[in-house]
Order: C-alpha cells, then structure tokens, then sequence
C-alpha cells in the first residue's frame, strides 16, 4: 500500500467524527429525549429539533420502503471502501481530511439507518423570522465539509499547483 500513513490518518479521523456524531445523537435524542419533545429552543437562531430522514439530503427518496434503507446503507459503505481505497494511493493532506471526514460522517449516517431505520436528524438554525423546516446533525456537517476540502484544496490535477510531498505524508 503506496501511503499506509495517510489511510491510518483518515481512518482515525473517521472513526473520532463516527464517535463523536452517535454521542450526540445519544446525548440529544436519548438523554435529552427529544424523539419525544420533538423540539427544543435554545437560542433566537439555534433549535433542536428531531426529524428522521428515511431519504438522502433534504428527504429525498424518503418513504421508499425498507429496501431503499439497505440500499443507501450499501452505498454508504461502498463510498466509504472507494474513498479508503483513494486515500490510499492519493495520499494527499487533503484527500486524508476530506476522505476521513466523508467516512466518518457516512458511517454515522448509515450506523443511524441500521439502528433507527432512518438517520437522527435534530440540528436547526432558523433566523430573523424565517422557519428553516430542515434538520441535520454531526455526520452531515462532516460530509458537507469533507466534500468541500476535497474540492477547495486537492489540487493535484491543477498543473499551477505540482503536488508536492508533504513531511509525514509519504
């Protein structure tokens, strides 16, 4: 395996993003247990509020049965296997952060799904008069954010950036 080093990075990181995404569905929807409130206020721009997606982003697909809940659950996996394959011949800093991050975020999101049959959701920013309907929690932050250091800094295709070895990385 071409750059171990970078594929144990993201794996670690994976795995603190997993943990720290089922604490706090744990925290919010068992301890706090907003599966029965349904929602909670806590500042004029910052709710919780639960919603169980049985779809993708926004509940796409949601309501498409039992064997879309394995399906996404089976790609979930899969991408996590790619990206964990990719990192592992790229391993670039930013392939290990933005990979590790995707990873970890799919897994809680697909933990979520094997456990509850749809993903916790229960993070909502509603501002200045305005109902945001949309909920979201830790694992998708994770992925939006994974995705977005992906796509903002590996910049190995770019010919104005050679890539470069990074101390630690190779």
């Amino acid at each position: 395996m071409k750059n171990a080093h970078s594929l144990t990075r993201a794996l670690a990181l994976a795995a603190a993003i997993l943990v720290v995404d089922q604490a706090t569905k744990w925290l919010v929807v068992e301890h706090l247990d907003l599966k029965t409130l349904g929602e909670m206020h806590l500042s004029p721009v910052f709710n919780l509020r639960m919603a169980w997606n049985t779809g993708v982003n926004f509940g796409v697909f949601a309501g498409s049965g039992d064997a879309a809940r394995w399906v996404l659950i089976a790609v979930a996996l899969f991408a996590s296997v790619a990206l964990a394959v990719w990192t592992a011949r790229a391993g670039r800093r930013p392939v290990w952060i933005g990979a590790g991050m995707i990873i970890g975020g799919a897994l809680g999101n697909a933990w979520d799904r094997a456990t509850y049959g749809a993903v916790a959701d229960f993070l909502n920013v509603s501002c200045c008069g305005i109902h945001n309907p949309w909920a979201f929690n830790v694992a998708d932050v994770a992925i939006f954010a994974g995705v977005a250091v992906l796509l903002l800094f590996d910049r190995a295709g770019d010919a104005a950036a050679p890539e470069r070895p990074e101390s630690g990385d190779r």
